[in-house]
């Protein structure tokens, strides 16, 4: 009996160290604290920061992040509108129209808060046994009437999601590889990605994404 407790205390034990390690890891609730005062309900997007070398990924994600936040409640100002009026006042590239003040790019677009993007990763990656395009974003919304952020996230996406299958060998592998990275090139697969990056980017309702804006139904429940 005493043999029997004391392996039941040791299981119990490890439970509980088990249990604690999940709790520890678990994401850390986001504070909406500032983004519920602020209410935003009409959005700029700036063109978005290209940290790849890859020079199609600015238009190529920015070009993707109107329908997500239309879907999510929000108003938001077309973009090539946004493109077209920036470059009109001299403003040529994306570095330089982030660096605007918040206060002056109000006063031009009336806007209630802008969204600010870095593309961190963008293209297609050949590592011998596989191609992948990959597509990372990160985004900060930004109160244009306080410059307090409102809210920041991150998102990645990738065909290595659909690509589960090892099947044919290292030679059929190696010959896959090559066939994807010419067919990521020719038919700019990367550009698909970057859609999906963007709707788990800024699709309201998501662990720590964004609050649904007022033109949502589900507004009432932020």
């Amino acid at each position: 009996m005493k043999k029997t407790y004391e392996l039941l205390r040791r299981l119990l034990a490890v439970v509980g160290l088990a249990a604690l390690t999940a709790c520890a890891t678990q994401t850390k609730p986001y504070d909406y604290t500032a983004l519920k005062e602020a209410k935003p309900a009409s959005l700029l997007i700036l063109p978005p920061l290209n940290d790849s070398p890859d020079v199609a990924a600015t238009y190529s994600v920015y070009s993707q992040l109107t329908q997500p936040l239309a879907e999510s409640g929000y108003y938001v100002l077309p973009v090539s509108l946004v493109d077209e009026t920036l470059r009109a006042n001299g403003v040529v590239n994306p570095a330089e129209a982030q660096s605007i003040e918040p206060a002056k790019l109000r006063q031009i677009f009336g806007a209630d808060a802008a969204l600010y993007v870095v593309v961190k990763r963008y293209g297609s990656v050949y590592k011998v046994v596989s191609s992948d395009a990959t597509v990372e974003v990160e985004a900060k919304l930004v109160s244009l009437k306080t410059g307090q952020q409102l809210w920041d996230g991150k998102a990645v996406a990738s065909t290595a999601e659909q690509n589960n299958s090892n099947q044919g060998g290292l030679v059929g592998m190696l010959v896959k590889a090559v066939i994807d990275q010419v067919a990521n090139n020719l038919t700019e697969r990367s550009h698909g990605v970057a859609a999906i990056a963007g709707q788990r980017l800024l699709t309201a309702g998501t662990p720590n994404g964004l609050l649904h804006g007022p033109r949502a139904p589900a507004a009432a429940k932020n």
